[in-house]
């Protein structure tokens, strides 16, 4: 797999007909390594291992009903409330993030109501840190450690 913009992570990879999957520490799984999950799997170990964020709050690829269809989001990390921290979106290293990304974040996030999003290819990372009570968003130079 290409060489993503992250520190190096040990992760586990197993080969079944031919077929790489890495270990999901989240859902404690093998998943297919599609490039779009190595950079998934990156985000979930730059989170737990450089930003502190616990793997108790992290959900990886679970559906959400966005305007009455059935939408799937990367990842989210919560608050110990339940409410939503961080908003994930991941895509493969050859996608170039442009605004239709930004406007597929923002889709699942007016209903998500998350603290922050985060974007990336693996090889360029986008924070925002939203603001409701004035209606926009404020670009960041990084994602905030972990302090709930």
């Amino acid at each position: 797999m290409q060489r993503l913009n992250f520190p190096s992570f040990n992760f586990r990879f197993k080969n079944s007909e031919n077929k790489i999957a890495i270990f999901d520490i989240i859902r404690k799984k093998f998943i297919l390594l599609t490039p779009e999950e190595w950079v998934r799997q990156h985000v979930i170990h730059d989170l737990i291992e450089n930003k502190g964020y616990p793997k108790s709050l992290i959900s990886v690829e679970k559906i959400v009903k966005i305007n009455g269809m059935n939408k799937r989001y990367d990842g989210v990390v919560f608050k110990p409330n339940g409410l939503i921290n961080v908003l994930i979106e991941c895509k493969a290293p050859s996608i170039v993030i442009d605004q239709s990304t930004f406007d597929q974040i923002a889709r699942y996030n007016y209903q998500l109501r998350a603290d922050y999003l985060y974007v990336t290819n693996g090889l360029q990372h986008y924070y925002c840190q939203m603001d409701y009570k004035n209606e926009t968003y404020h670009f960041l130079q990084s994602l905030p450690n972990y302090n709930l």
